[in-house]
């Protein structure tokens, strides 16, 4: 397992009490489906995601959580001087102008461990796009995983970990069941969250 801000002895433990005060001193609320924490692997949505925000309360949420969450990035953030940081807070870097079988590989990553958490954040932008990526859906049929919806909410300054829900055949009624757990999640700048759809 690669070693990361939420797995590095003597540090995380440290970091853990930070970020409890941290959340505790902006306010925010952690919630969490307990299902969720008893799971050792499963896909992990980031929604809404329409700030950078978004990453920096995530990573306070995943260490009161007690979570080792890794996510995929563009491959710019991993270049040159900041590569190796980006690494060390759970990136997985993703080059999107390749035709590679992300979806497979990512498969073949879950079927190689015993524990783990990919956060896919499925709008793969920070601004309004037509649709969100369907990666997350086909990573979890392929790997017989289920999605967690991990969520933020800046109006009542909350975020967590939503439902299980095990991804059926039917990827139009599990992109609607997903839209109505998000109908009520507010990002940083509502106007550019993208719906499932």
């Amino acid at each position: 397992m690669q070693t990361t801000i939420f797995n590095t002895p003597v540090i995380t433990p440290v970091l853990r009490l930070i970020a409890r005060l941290l959340l505790k001193l902006h306010g925010w609320r952690v919630v969490c489906d307990r299902q969720a924490l008893k799971l050792k692997k499963y896909v992990l949505i980031g929604a809404p995601h329409t700030s950078n925000w978004d990453g920096y309360y995530f990573i306070l949420a995943a260490l009161k959580l007690g979570l080792t969450p890794q996510w995929m990035g563009k491959d710019k953030l991993f270049r040159f001087p900041l590569g190796s940081t980006m690494r060390w807070f759970g990136g997985i870097a993703v080059d999107r102008s390749k035709a590679n079988n992300l979806v497979q590989a990512t498969v073949d990553k879950f079927n190689e461990c015993r524990s783990l958490i990919i956060a896919v954040p499925p709008e793969g932008t920070r601004g309004r796009g037509e649709r969100w990526k369907t990666g997350f859906y086909h990573i979890a049929r392929g790997a017989r995983l289920p999605v967690v919806c991990g969520f933020i909410n800046f109006r009542k300054k909350e975020l967590g970990l939503g439902p299980v829900m095990g991804m059926g055949e039917n990827l139009k009624m599990e992109l609607a069941r997903i839209r109505d757990f998000y109908r009520d999640k507010i990002g940083k700048y509502p106007e550019h969250f993208t719906p499932p759809a």
